[in-house]
């Protein structure tokens, strides 16, 4: 057996780079570089590999160890999981820094390949700088954490372990069922040992994404379901993409006359005004979509994973009569709402059980007039929405219209958290698949500017906007920097509302008088911050970086503030202020969440009553 001698580094980069994958006779190089940021634990081996012999694999430097994680996660989602960045970071906080994103990533189903430098296997010295130190065992590193957020979790202690490590990462990276964050933790020692590894670990590997095809007795258990039901509905989730099925949904909502609701990370599988398009199901539903919902009597999900968001907190579905119908890759999602379910490729899914039902001569009994009337009347909520004045200045929903009717179809919007994801689920109209990126399985603060990086770089021919709060910016936009510097340009439309106005939305919902959320300077002697807002210049901040800026403060500044970002052509910022508490309100939709049972305050407990009554009126599924 012939042999080639490499540090454990060295031939972890040049495995990853002979790592291919094909779907559909299509094959794909897999592993695309690696995203990192150096420090004591990886400079002298990864480092030394990525600076010697990367292959053809490309190193980006990130600014905040989240950040990139992020960035590579919305690079791998806008790519549809088959093509990745790998993320290196230093031991101790360096490594402790990805685990939110690692968690983003894995409840998203998004393949990301974590390689955190570890403390030294040999222990000399010990302890390390930056070693976290447990005397009750001291097997444990700062990299143990990563166990609870990662579908495959390893640790190198030997140069040859690799080998079986790094087939089964990418087992798991390239399993559409199983896949999630991936770490192999690397002690720094290890990884500047050689090895004399076999040839055959570097030669071109292709994971083949067979499309997994129903069996004939779920499909058949699926379509004995459907006999008797008249009023289905069909939720199009993340899967729906993942799988390339938006036609499939199209056609099989087309051919029995089934209206569609999408899941935040199902949006624009389906173009808004397609006639059979609802628009959004759940808490940030349409009022089309939610009522459609209660009286539906079948739910036929697709790539979802029933989220609290997308049932209500499974309130969404009144009829009694309600059955559900999940089509899955994984199982574990078929399994939810006590459904019948069909673990399958979406596509392959959608074609044999329209094949079989049509078969039976199965339809809805919806009428196209109603469906068409409630179509109606949501749109022209929404065209009352994207309109709305406000005499303290420039409305949230208003703005978005705007940016809506401004943007061209193909361009791409990124938003994660706060008030802005449910606008847009709600509001936004898109028109193309792929171009409505919302990371709403962890909904994570700071995800925007470094998932509309990742989206550049997925999509470098396509215009690329962050929508941000205050709020996300300033916890997170170190990847503004990174964009700059790798010259792939997006734009932030910052929407400054002076705080964390969703939640302080949500707080005076349940009987708050408001406490902590606004960005207020503290009064004198006060237990509260309820002096004036603080004045946060973010267009300057942006300059400072490196990036342009604008700032829009009424509908017509802000029309021509996106034409002259479409003129830049570096990564350019949008400085929106917004009046806060304008967002769009809930439409024949709950949200359970705890409200204290005991409280001094009676707006409290009169909460705790009114959410008592909700949890049982919800269905206990």
């Amino acid at each position: 057996m012939r042999t080639i001698r490499l540090t454990m580094s060295q031939a972890l980069l040049r495995f990853l780079d002979q790592q291919y994958v094909s779907i559909d006779g299509m094959e794909t190089k897999f592993v695309q570089g690696v995203i990192g940021i150096f420090g004591h634990g990886n400079v002298t081996g990864i480092g030394e590999a990525l600076e010697r012999s990367p292959g053809s694999l490309t190193y980006i430097q990130g600014k905040n160890e989240q950040g990139m994680v992020h960035t590579a996660a919305a690079f791998a989602k806008q790519k549809n999981r088959q093509q990745i960045y790998a993320c290196t970071t230093s031991i101790g906080p360096g490594a402790l820094n990805m685990i939110t994103a690692a968690a983003t990533a894995t409840v998203n189903r998004i393949p990301v390949l974590l390689l955190p430098g570890d403390n030294f296997a040999s222990r000399q010295p010990d302890p390390v700088l930056q070693q976290l130190e447990v005397a009750s065992d001291y097997t444990v590193s700062a990299t143990d954490p990563f166990k609870m957020v990662s579908k495959y979790w390893d640790r190198i202690v030997r140069p040859e372990q690799l080998m079986t490590a790094a087939i089964q990462a990418m087992r798991v990276l390239t399993d559409p069922a199983e896949t999630g964050a991936v770490t192999l933790a690397l002690p720094q020692d290890v990884q500047a040992e050689a090895y004399d590894y076999p040839e055959v670990f570097f030669e071109k590997k292709i994971h083949y994404l067979d499309r997994r095809s129903p069996s004939r007795e779920s499909i058949e258990r699926a379509a004995a379901l459907c006999q008797g039901k008249q009023r289905p509905l069909l939720i199009a989730g993340g899967g729906v993409h993942y799988a390339g099925a938006a036609q499939e949904v199209a056609d099989f909502a087309t051919a029995f006359g089934i209206p569609v609701a999408e899941t935040q990370a199902g949006k624009s599988a389906l173009a808004w005004n397609h006639p059979l398009n609802v628009g959004a199901i759940g808490v940030t539903g349409s009022l089309a979509a939610n009522l459609l919902a209660k009286e539906a009597d079948l739910i036929i999900g697709v790539g979802t994973r029933y989220s609290d968001f997308t049932t209500a907190s499974k309130s969404a579905f009144a009829n009694p009569d309600a059955q559900f119908i999940n089509i899955n890759i994984s199982g574990f999602d078929t399994a939810k709402l006590n459904g019948i379910g069909i673990t399958a490729d979406a596509k392959e899914a959608l074609r044999a059980l329209q094949e079989r039902l049509a078969a039976g001569s199965f339809a809805s009994s919806w009428a196209s007039a109603y469906i068409a009337e409630v179509k109606s009347e949501w749109d022209a909520e929404v065209d009352r929405l994207y309109r709305m004045e406000c005499q303290e200045g420039l409305a949230q929903t208003h703005a978005l219209g705007v940016i809506n009717d401004m943007l061209d179809p193909s361009s791409v919007v990124v938003c994660a958290a706060g008030s802005l994801p449910g606008d847009l689920h709600r509001l936004w109209r898109a028109v193309e698949p792929k171009t409505y990126h919302m990371e709403y399985g962890f909904s994570c603060m700071g995800y925007e500017i470094s998932g509309a990086f990742g989206v550049a770089l997925a999509e470098p021919h396509r215009e690329v906007y962050a929508i941000v709060g205050d709020g996300s910016y300033l916890m997170l936009h170190s990847e503004l920097v990174t964009s700059l510097q790798e010259g792939r340009k997006f734009t932030i439309l910052l929407f400054d509302n002076h705080g964390y106005q969703c939640i302080h939305n949500l707080q005076r919902s349940q009987g708050s008088d408001g406490f902590g959320n606004e960005f207020r300077y503290r009064d004198a002697g006060s237990n509260t911050l309820s002096g004036n807002y603080m004045p946060i210049d973010f267009s300057a901040h942006a300059r400072a970086l490196g990036a342009k800026a604008f700032k829009a403060t009424n509908a017509e500044e802000l029309r021509s503030a996106l034409l002259a970002a479409k003129k830049e052509t570096v990564t350019t910022l949008i400085e929106i202020p917004v009046v806060p508490g304008t967002n769009s309100g809930g439409y024949e939709s709950w949200w359970n969440v705890g409200v204290p049972e005991v409280s001094v305050s009676p707006k409290v407990v009169a909460a705790h009553e009114e959410m008592s009554k909700r949890i049982q009126a919800a269905k206990p599924i």
